[in-house]
């Protein structure tokens, strides 16, 4: 009987859904938690893909994160997007998303009808001479670029984020009945979170080839696989299968009830219950003999599981002890290196200082021996003209 429901999607924002409707019609309770988040790349890893936004002239979204993910690079890199960017969406709902981010005019905003690739294509295919620039998920559907290269348009991919798994945690309690996952990287956070999961009686439903087909690949049951010729959505889907489980529990009580009860009864009498009191003492013993025998084993295991959990602690500190070693050279390195550096900065500006000062003290020798010499020159001048006033004074003396 399924009592409880995990959705691995964010919880409607709003408690007019079909989930709600779900819950009171076959009194169940359906709890919202992702198995998947979706993350921004760096700018670094966007500007590794060597593509210039502005270089292009239209934007294809095929999801509300690409539109989210894709205005917050711009963001990031003080990008301006032009008013005259075309912009092409998966659908009418996900297209007046793009309001938030830009003015909405429907000249520039083109979408398709079902928010299926297939339709939005034809639309793109009447703007042949824009250059499409496609924001993706790291993990994204090859058909787009396929579809795009085959009808020979211009255009270019981009991932601006990716999903990630996001684990349960030590504190969360699984005890759900059926667990509704969306695209593979769900299936590998439920797999993350329990290291030796066991299917049993869980059961799994998907929505999408993706996951389901992540579902077979992991050799796990798929119990309900949507969308299906009777159930498009997930939540009909959903809807569909409590109703057949609800029927075929209606319907076993009555039919399992006599054949249960005279099994039960011929067990019994095949295996009476027997007290102690009917045991002899060579029985108890043997009895007691053979529960301290699995308990013996049971802590054997114990303690060997410890022991190698211990191993594995120890291990691990090792490589974190050598970790940590090699960071630590590395530092040591980084540190000589920077040091050699800079005393052969210091050793390079100490001989430009040097040759400064050598040429300084040669242009002050060469200004001492220019004024020596004008010195020289000028006395020389001095005597000349004594030695004429002398002459003069002579002549006319005579």
């Amino acid at each position: 009987m399924i009592r409880k429901i995990l959705v691995s999607q964010p919880e409607p924002a709003s408690e007019k859904n079909p989930y709600t409707e779900l819950e009171k019609k076959h009194n169940v309770k359906i709890v919202f938690r992702p198995f998947i988040k979706v993350e921004s790349v760096s700018t670094r890893e966007f500007r590794d893909q060597r593509v210039q936004i502005l270089d292009y002239s239209a934007i294809v979204f095929t999801s509300k994160h690409a539109i989210d993910f894709f205005f917050r690079m711009c963001k990031e890199l003080r990008i301006n997007i032009p008013d005259d960017m075309k912009y092409f969406v998966i659908s009418e709902t996900v297209s007046y998303y793009i309001q938030h981010y830009v003015q909405y005019r429907k000249r520039k905003v083109f979408w398709g009808k079902s928010g299926k690739w297939a339709d939005l294509l034809p639309v793109i295919l009447k703007h042949k001479g824009e250059k499409f620039l496609i924001p993706q998920n790291d993990k994204h559907n090859t058909e787009i670029e396929q579809d795009m290269q085959s009808h020979d348009l211009n255009y270019t991919t981009c991932v601006m984020f990716r999903t990630v798994s996001a684990p349960f945690q030590a504190h969360e309690i699984f005890d759900f009945d059926m667990v509704v996952l969306f695209h593979p990287s769900g299936l590998q956070g439920l797999l993350s979170s329990f290291k030796n999961f066991e299917q049993g009686d869980l059961r799994i439903a998907t929505f999408g080839n993706t996951a389901a087909q992540a579902i077979r690949n992991a050799g796990l049951r798929l119990d309900l696989a949507a969308p299906n010729p009777k159930a498009p959505s997930m939540a009909s889907a959903i809807d569909l299968y409590l109703q057949e489980q609800n029927s075929a529990a209606e319907v076993a009580p009555a039919a399992k009830k006599r054949p249960k009860k005279r099994v039960a009864k011929k067990a019994k009498a095949e295996v009476p219950q027997r007290s102690l009191k009917d045991m002899s003492a060579e029985e108890i013993y043997k009895m007691r003999s053979e529960a301290a025998k699995r308990a013996a084993a049971t802590r054997k295991a114990k303690a060997e599981a410890e022991r190698k959990a211990a191993e594995r602690r120890k291990e691990a500190a090792k490589r974190a002890a050598a970790t940590r070693k090699a960071k630590a050279e590395e530092a040591r390195l980084r540190a000589e290196e920077a040091r050699l550096k800079a005393e052969e900065a210091e050793r390079q500006a100490a001989l430009k200082r040097s040759e400064a000062a050598k040429r300084a003290a040669a242009t002050r020798k060469a200004k001492a021996e220019a004024a020596r010499k004008r010195s020289e020159a000028a006395k020389k001048g001095a005597a000349t003209k004594r030695a004429k006033a002398e002459a003069t004074k002579r002549a006319t003396r005579q």
